[in-house]
């Protein structure tokens, strides 16, 4: 186990998140999977027992004790790396439905057997969010979309607000300096069909700073949208 068992059950329980002993066990057979496939492929430059714990799953996890998730809520993860925050998630909330998209096979590899050593029934997927945000299967499909990637905010909704069906919510989970970027997101937001409904902003067990922005799906986004790579690169919404 490279997860500290009882430093970790004491830290989410401070944050008023009470783990089953099932669900420490499976997050640390993950934390193990995360390392020893890290040898091979780069997943993470995270990997000592503290990061992992705080930076990965309480990270991953304690956002979303912040947001009302119903019950069998399906959630696509944008860019999701080495599954956060949405495996992590899904190991605390079982009932909701993942799908993990990334664009590099070989983590969608790795996803795959995480999802069938854990149990998680993830559907993972390599693709562009981009590409895949034009697929009416895809399409205005999920209940929530997250994204914990380094893109700026305008960009994420881009390559996530296409996912969202109306009355659901894109979570967007940024650093501690994220004001600037929601100011310049707001056009964007509005022209992709969201709204920014609230942010929250918190620190993890460590200090580190965190702002998590919840958007609002409340009119289809345009199907001139998401716009092709070369063209979001060049500008943003």
């Amino acid at each position: 186990m490279i997860i500290e068992t009882g430093r970790f059950i004491k830290m989410f329980a401070d944050a008023g998140i009470e783990l089953t002993d099932e669900q420490v066990y499976r997050l640390g057979m993950y934390s193990e999977m995360l390392v020893a496939w890290n040898e091979k492929i780069n997943l993470t430059a995270i990997t000592d027992p503290e990061g992992i714990s705080i930076k990965h799953f309480f990270d991953s996890i304690y956002p979303f004790s912040l947001v009302e998730i119903p019950k069998g809520s399906t959630l696509i993860d944008i860019g999701t790396g080495a599954g956060f925050p949405s495996c992590p998630v899904k190991i605390w909330r079982e009932d909701i439905k993942i799908t993990l998209l990334d664009s590099l096979q070989k983590r969608i590899t790795f996803l795959a057997q995480l999802s069938d050593t854990l149990s998680l029934g993830a559907t993972c997927i390599h693709s562009r969010a981009e590409d895949l945000g034009r697929s009416p299967e895809f399409r205005e499909n999920f209940d929530f979309a997250s994204a914990r990637a380094v893109a700026n905010l305008s960009d994420l909704c881009e390559y996530c607000l296409p996912f969202v069906k109306v009355g659901g919510k894109f979570l967007a989970l940024k650093g501690s300096d994220a004001g600037e970027e929601i100011k310049q997101a707001k056009d964007a937001v509005k022209l992709l069909g969201g709204k920014i409904s609230h942010t929250a902003e918190y620190s993890l067990p460590n200090g580190d700073g965190r702002t998590l922005v919840v958007i609002d799906k409340v009119s289809p986004t345009p199907d001139k949208y998401p716009r092709n790579q070369a063209q979001i690169k060049k500008k943003s919404l």
